[in-house]
């Protein structure tokens, strides 16, 4: 009944006559706006029934409609959308309704995505610029430091062998250093995000952070988003609201194909970070996708696996494919914003990643 939009169209007359009697307009009851989601075709598709059926019949179906797919009347008018709190969750109701958007609301709509998306590049992008800095820094060992250099910890490991019991004293014969990242490209780093409608704020997020990681001139950033298809993102990086209103959520999802496209687009393994964001309810080929995983890794790739990339924590997720990636050396869990720094830090540096307690999946 609803379209490639995805509603449920099973009973839905049934319910909505008998809530209505099929007598009252839409407008006239007492209705409250929601922000949920929507389907793309569904403000084209309550227009066409208009020129089709008498008008109690368009009343009962717009009710259904409305109730069925959570559509608010408010985001589609400038006036209602420019008073609203604008937030990360209101940015993904919005995208979710981009394609549904009458044009007198998309410069409005656009206004307010923008508006989030540079107050989240406040807040976000100095830490993940220092803190990544630091990281290319670090991964750049030389073995003749300056004083200020030397990495008194991998030094102190390194010459344990020199440890004087009488003097309580290390002799260092060898010292080890951080270097300084030189002014080329010294990562790649490709940010896979499923677009499925449950993923709303990982999207926004990550376009975020892949607008901020792009301007780092020691990182080649790609940003990839998926749902059944593939969506290369990246030369739209230099702004993340043009990012945001390329994406297309809801769908079903392929993190094969998204993960076949992303090992296309490898060529050193050994300085490529891959961060898949997604909830991993594969619709795709299971096996392809763990055996993609593993060639990664075994290549040298850093791969990490987050359910989401919000500050809710982690979604409904399918348990079984986060074991299996797990099992491959990937642990699967959920990483907030302002833990996703310390996360590509670990990761740039090979070491372990600073998984919280709570939100590991194995």
């Amino acid at each position: 009944l609803y379209g490639s939009g995805g509603g449920d169209g099973s009973g839905g007359s049934g319910t909505a006559t008998g809530r209505t009697g099929g007598s009252q307009g839409a407008a006239s009851g007492p209705r409250s706006g929601g922000l949920g989601g929507s389907a793309p075709q569904v403000a084209r598709w309550l227009g066409d029934i208009r020129t089709y059926f008498p008008t109690s019949v368009v009343q009962v179906m717009q009710r259904d409609a409305i109730d069925r797919l959570g559509l608010s009347a408010l985001l589609l008018e400038p006036e209602m959308l420019a008073a609203v709190e604008a937030d990360v969750h209101l940015v993904g109701t919005l995208l979710s309704l981009n394609k549904a958007m009458p044009e007198t609301t998309k410069n409005t709509a656009r206004a307010v995505v923008r508006k989030v998306v540079e107050d989240l590049e406040k807040r976000l992008a100095t830490r993940t610029r220092a803190t990544l800095t630091g990281a290319l820094d670090r991964s750049a060992r030389i073995g003749r430091p300056r004083h200020r250099d030397i990495d008194w910890d991998r030094t102190i490991r390194a010459n344990l062998k020199n440890y004087l019991p009488d003097h309580r004293t290390v002799v260092p014969e060898r010292l080890i250093g951080y270097g300084r990242a030189a002014r080329g490209v010294r990562k790649d780093v490709l940010l896979c995000v499923d677009q499925s409608g449950s993923m709303a704020a990982s999207v926004v997020y990550a376009s975020v952070f892949g607008a901020v990681l792009a301007s780092m001139r020691s990182l080649a950033t790609r940003l990839i988003v998926f749902d059944t298809s593939v969506v290369d993102l990246t030369e739209e990086l230099d702004d993340p609201v043009d990012v945001l209103f390329g994406t297309q959520l809801g769908g079903g999802t392929d993190i094969n194909r998204a993960l076949a496209y992303c090992q296309s687009r490898i060529t050193r393994p050994a300085d490529t970070v891959v961060v898949l964001i997604s909830d991993l309810y594969e619709g795709g080929i299971r096996e392809e996708m763990l055996g993609r995983v593993a060639a990664m890794k075994a290549s040298g790739v850093q791969f990490v696996t987050l359910l989401a990339l919000s500050d809710e924590g982690a979604p409904s997720y399918d348990r079984e494919h986060a074991a299996a990636l797990a099992a491959l050396g990937a642990p699967a869990f959920a990483c907030t914003p302002d833990l996703f720094p310390e996360v590509m830090a670990a990761a740039i540096e090979r070491r372990q990643l600073p998984i919280p307690d709570m939100a590991m999946h194995q």
